[in-house]
């Protein structure tokens, strides 16, 4: 079993160039096979949800060839709609292929999304919306089966907003029969940028980043080439790093304006941030403030970033609180962080943090991909070594992390844990 060790670094200043967003890709990965013809994807991360994708393609017939950031995938060759329930429920966005293989086949057979664990990832609107498009959902312990001997378009209205239920709307109504309108749609990048790539092969997809979308139905789609968008969580945990201790990080290939929310809580709290076209620097200090954070859709501040602020705000002399009422289950790091001597007091969905304390090293285990990155920051800032186990969540999302953060002067280094380090970290954890 892998671990990450990570030492008290200091300022941390450099140039990270941050990668494709994962959200993006995992949904326009599965839109591809929409095409009826050669597809280009650029900017893909090399991340193991993506590996996954790679198996579920040759397992029914998507030929899928990735040479660095560049995919080519040829899904003129799928000839089976039957996803591996094993495969599917390893990483949560598997839910795109119903979506993407229903109106080609009729009938899909999936496994329950899986991925982070934030005890339940509902999929009550994805269900929503493929029987308003006219299908049948049959729900079975670990998998279940989408059918429908033809969609047709219908006003959907999400009872709540939902980026990954929007894009799987997307994905169903494009080669649907008539007009689908989607009422309290997810506004997230990632939802226009999904948009954006079907509508370069030929769909008709408009309204994409506001609340109501409209699709018109087409009856083919052509192949294409397109760039996924930055990846706005990983360039705003990057961002957070340059404030532990009065550090200075720039992010290279960002989009600025998918940051508003993260920008202004960073110069709420002390940082100094310069924009410019594709890039954003950040300014730590010595000084930051204690701050409120509330998590919300897009635009709001985002789930995946309360993490890593956690890890900032321990830096922050005073009480800070966050509270994260999208997945109030996704505040597992804050165990792993007492355990490094941080002072947290967690009630319901918030945690309330008692900043300036210093932090000690120690054993600690990512839950899931933020959460990973809330530790490494806290490991990086806490005297000794922290070592991080969940290695696994990590790579989930992240290309390269040692190699990132190494760039702006973190001390990270990845090791693997011999069987007697596994049970001596066992029982200090008992």
């Amino acid at each position: 079993m892998k671990y990450i060790q990570a030492e008290y670094s200091g300022s941390l200043n450099g140039t990270v160039h941050i990668p494709g967003a994962k959200n993006s890709s995992l949904a326009l990965l599965a839109a591809a096979c929409l095409a009826d013809n050669i597809v280009t994807l650029e900017g893909i991360p090399l991340i193991d949800d993506v590996r996954i994708i790679a198996e579920i393609g040759r397992d029914i017939g998507l030929k899928l060839h990735q040479d660095g950031g560049q995919v080519i995938i040829d899904p003129r060759w799928i000839h089976s709609s039957v996803i591996d329930p094993g495969k599917a429920s390893s990483y949560r966005a598997s839910y795109y292929f119903a979506g993407s293989l229903l109106s080609k086949f009729g009938k899909v057979t999936i496994g329950l999304p899986g991925g982070d664990d934030f005890v339940s990832r509902p999929i009550d609107q994805h269900i929503k919306v493929f029987k308003a498009l006219g299908a049948q959902v049959h729900l079975f312990k670990d998998y279940y089966v989408v059918e429908a001997a033809e969609l047709k378009g219908a006003d959907i209205f999400f009872d709540t907003i939902t980026s990954g239920a929007t894009i799987n709307a997307m994905l169903a109504a494009v080669l649907a029969k008539g007009r689908t309108q989607l009422h309290n749609a997810a506004m997230d990048p990632e939802v226009c940028d999904t948009a954006n790539f079907l509508n370069r092969l030929g769909a008709r997809i408009y309204g994409a980043g506001t609340e109501h979308i409209r699709i018109e139905g087409v009856s083919y789609l052509d192949g294409g080439t397109h760039t996924v968008i930055p990846d706005r969580l990983i360039a705003g945990a990057f961002l957070m790093a340059a404030g532990l201790h009065g550090g200075q990080v720039t992010v290279m290939d960002v989009i600025p304006e998918h940051l508003g929310s993260c920008l202004a809580k960073l110069q709420e709290i002390g940082m100094h941030v310069e924009c410019g076209e594709n890039h954003i620097t950040a300014y730590g200090t010595n000084s930051l403030k204690a701050t409120r954070i509330r998590t919300g859709m897009y635009p709001s501040f985002a789930t995946d970033l309360q993490q890593p602020m956690t890890a900032l705000l321990l830096q922050a002399k005073g009480k800070s609180i966050v509270t994260d009422r999208v997945y109030p289950k996704r505040l597992a790091h804050v165990a792993q962080l007492r355990r490094l001597g941080a002072e947290i007091e967690l009630r319901q969905e918030s945690a309330f943090i008692t900043g300036g304390r210093p932090l000690q090293g120690g054993w600690v285990h990512a839950s899931d991909v933020r959460a990973g990155t809330c530790l490494l920051m806290a490991g990086l800032a806490a005297e000794g070594h922290t070592y991080i186990t969940g290695v696994e969540h990590i790579e989930r999302g992240y290309e390269d992390v040692i190699g990132s953060f190494r760039s702006i002067g973190a001390k990270l280094s990845m090791h693997e844990l011999t069987a007697q380090e596994h049970l001596d970290q066992i029982r200090e954890s008992q």
